[in-house]
């Protein structure tokens, strides 16, 4: 398995006020990802970059958080292989055994047994 992208992210009901605080940091809007259903839930992924290549990904969802949660998003060239991987290092998918599958990647969001967040993507190729 080869990582290929390697950045943080933000999970937020306070989709905008964060936008605008990168902004303000030299961040600007590279792509938007509306549409994402997992769980009964719709989510939309704003990405951004700095002047130095650096990205944050902004993830509003329309599901009911008390608080914001933060992670790592580590795109890999083979989902399976780094899902397996991450299994046997103890973290659990955070919606059972159901993982995003969109026309451009295949996803799942995995937690820690110490309770950090890795959301592992696969982008398909073709």
């Amino acid at each position: 398995m080869k990582i290929t992208t390697f950045n943080s992210f933000i999970a937020t009901s306070q989709t905008e006020e964060t936008i605008s605080l990168f902004e303000e940091l030299g961040f600007e809007r590279h792509h938007k990802k509306e549409g994402i259903e997992i769980a009964e839930r719709d989510d939309t992924v704003i990405r951004m970059k700095d002047a130095n290549g650096f990205y944050i990904d902004i993830l509003q969802s329309d599901s009911n958080v008390s608080h914001d949660t933060m992670g790592i998003r580590m795109n890999v060239d083979n989902f399976d292989e780094a899902y397996e991987m991450l299994q046997d290092h103890g973290f659990k998918n955070v919606y059972g055994d159901e993982t995003v599958n969109t026309s451009s990647s295949k996803a799942a969001m995995m937690v820690a047994p110490s309770g950090f967040n890795i959301c592992v993507i696969e982008h398909k190729k073709g």
